[in-house]
């Protein structure tokens, strides 16, 4: 039996490994089954070559809980080690510091497959570590490593008969519960469940369908078969061309199985130059919420599970999406938590915005009818790509679309050739009339309409800031919301229509009006409308809703916008002109005025409460 040291210079491995090496303690299960599997595939590549003796068999790899002994055993069946090997791989992890080691490997890309710093990570659960493995190669013998960690340990001959390796954790007191069966089982879903060896933890029943498992005698033994974790082929390492819609959708289940709707269409990324990149990308429903989804889009590398946190690799917008992307080419730090921001993952971010670009263009000139009906889903995801990624903006502004309180649908090339005609205004800008509650706003597109206007539908949270980009980016367009300003001046003309009152009356309006109105923000105004357009509307200009609406939807705190509207007079209406004006200074004048200025309110669904049960009963009284 030999006895060394592993060469470390200066500080001991061991307390790095337990406090800093590693961000999260389960991670040890993911290396060493990785290294499983790399011993196990660079088995069946020396096989393919001619280079294994004998059968290769089904190699497996096995996760084995011993709770009386403590024990976590990984085993495999690939392409072991001679002593040789393991002295050079288990024992020469040196380095002058501590700092410079983190600094060092910090640096290296990921270590999956190689025994080394990813098998250390057995110290963060163990308190000692055996392995015992015999190589391949013909004439090899069996040897057993065994540390506890410190930097001693032994090194000895056995007799084991069969090739591969077997990894005995002795799991400290602290770490017992990776002994227990449902924990262990969620780890190798978690990291395993794609890997390309199967892997087996526990026995299961088997039925060969579903009406013999209802008939089961529960008091009779069911046949045992293996319990296998992994789906060794998934659907993302699968060519395209030989999957099927159907394929797509249960492969979205696999990943999803709490889903209950299916995805709109999905994008197969499938690279090879000038980086390797392989995934699927999910449009899931996405209605009117912008919620970035966590957790949603799966980081592998060679179909290793390695996070669910890809703010690195993904730009934020295609953080709405689902689904998995694979690159053995994208750098990672020595425990896989977090990605490193160099040059090619730059380049693969850069790309998978391409790809999706591409796709929804495709999906747009190919079949616009049914990119129109999903519209409602993918609305959200184009405008908040443009907003936070230039190139894909650029790309966008193509398959962008705009819809009408009608239901018909505009390029925002088309609305503008549309409307140019009757919607341009003094400026030479067009100006696009919307909504963002038809229902509410009723009246005023009705009135819009019966001038000839067409009046967008824009409802959704981020459409204050899709607006402002827009007009930031095509300078000749600008958008008013149809309660912005009284129906004859939305859109701003040479022509001014004349009041029929004198500057006397106009200011005795004024001011019996803000006698009758509480509202400090409330601010009256008279101007000159057709007299077909009602007595007193209400009005929120466009500027200071949206700062507000905006300083909503980014939950800014500090001083907050007022809340202001207007309440205009309309100094042409007949019921102004006539019998408001005549009884202005009694009683009933300021009852009439709170009247008009209350229906407005209504109009506007700003009505509530006590004035609103007030003007119910005066309504009553009236009739």
């Amino acid at each position: 039996m030999q006895k060394g040291n592993i060469s470390v210079q200066t500080e001991n491995i061991f307390p790095i490994i337990k406090k800093f090496l590693y961000s999260d303690h389960e991670i040890f299960l993911r290396e060493l089954v990785s290294n499983a599997v790399d011993a196990t595939t660079k088995l069946k590549t020396l096989a393919m070559r001619g280079d294994v003796q004998g059968e290769l068999g089904e190699p497996v790899i096995e996760v084995i809980p011993n709770k009386e002994a403590k024990t976590l055993t990984i085993r495999d069946q690939g392409i072991g080690m001679t002593g040789e090997e393991v002295k050079k791989y288990l024992n020469q992890v040196a380095f002058s510091s501590a700092r410079e080691f983190l600094e060092t490997y910090k640096e290296e890309a990921a270590l999956i497959g190689n025994f080394g710093l990813g098998f250390y990570s057995a110290f963060m659960v163990a308190q000692k570590v055996e392995v015992h493995t015999k190589s391949y190669q013909a004439g090899a013998h069996g040897v057993t490593w065994v540390c506890e960690g410190n930097p001693e340990y032994t090194l000895e001959e056995n007799d084991k008969q069969d090739r591969g390796t077997e990894v005995v954790l002795h799991l400290s007191e602290d770490s017992l519960e990776f002994l227990e069966d449902q924990r262990i089982e969620d780890l190798l879903k978690k990291y395993c469940k794609f890997l390309p060896v199967p892997i087996q933890f526990g026995t299961k029943p088997d039925f060969e369908d579903k009406e013999e498992e209802a008939e089961a005698d529960k008091d009779a033994p069911a046949r045992e078969v293996p319990n296998i974790i992994n789906n060794t082929h998934p659907a993302w390492k699968k060519n395209p061309v030989d999957l099927t819609d159907e394929d797509y959708r249960k492969f979205y289940r696999e990943l999803y199985p709490f889903s209950f709707e299916e995805p709109l269409f999905w994008i197969h990324l499938n690279i090879d130059y000038p980086f390797t990149l392989n995934g699927i990308l999910y449009f899931p429903h996405l209605g009117n919420a912008l919620e970035l989804q966590r957790n949603k889009i799966q980081l592998y590398s060679n179909q290793v599970f390695v996070t669910d946190n890809v703010e690195d690799i993904v730009p934020e917008f295609l953080r709405l999406l689902h689904g998995v992307i694979d690159s053995p080419d994208i750098p990672l730090n020595v425990s896989r938590s977090y990605l490193q921001a160099d040059g090619n993952v730059k380049k693969i971010t850069s790309h998978i915005t391409k790809k999706v670009a591409d796709k929804l263009e495709e999906l747009f000139k190919k079949d616009r009818d049914t990119f129109q009906g999903k519209w409602n889903d993918l609305g959200v995801f184009v405008k908040y790509g443009m907003l936070s990624d230039e190139k894909f903006n650029d790309r966008a502004q193509k398959f962008t679309l705009l819809e009408d309180v009608d239901g018909k649908f505009y390029t925002l090339e088309e609305y503008q050739e549309a409307v140019k005609p009757v919607q341009t205004n003094k400026h030479g800008k067009v100006v696009a009339l919307y909504t963002s509650s038809p229902d509410q706003h009723h009246q005023q597109i009705t009135a819009c309409k019966d001038r000839g206007y067409q009046v967008l539908k824009l409802d959704h949270v981020i459409d204050s800031h899709f607006m402002q980009h827009v007009e930031y980016k095509m300078d000749q367009l600008t958008f008013v919301r149809v309660d912005a300003e009284t129906i004859d001046h939305l859109i701003e003309k040479d022509e001014q229509r004349e009041s029929v009152l004198s500057e006397s009356d106009l200011k005795k309006m004024e001011e019996l009006f803000k006698s009758v109105i509480k509202d400090p923000q409330a601010i009256v105004q008279t101007k000159a409308m057709s007299p077909d357009e009602q007595p007193v509307l209400i009005t929120r200009p466009e500027f200071m809703r949206r700062l507000k609406e905006m300083q909503t939807f980014q939950s800014m705190g500090g001083a907050s916008f007022p809340d202001s509207y207007h309440v205009v007079i309309n100094s042409n209406h007949p019921l102004i002109v006539g019998k408001l004006l005549e009884s202005s200074s009694g009683e009933e004048g300021e009852e009439m005025a709170a009247y008009l200025y209350r229906l407005a309110l209504l109009q506007q669904g700003m009505l509530k409460g006590a004035d609103l049960t007030a003007f119910a009963a005066k309504s009553v009284s009236l009739l």
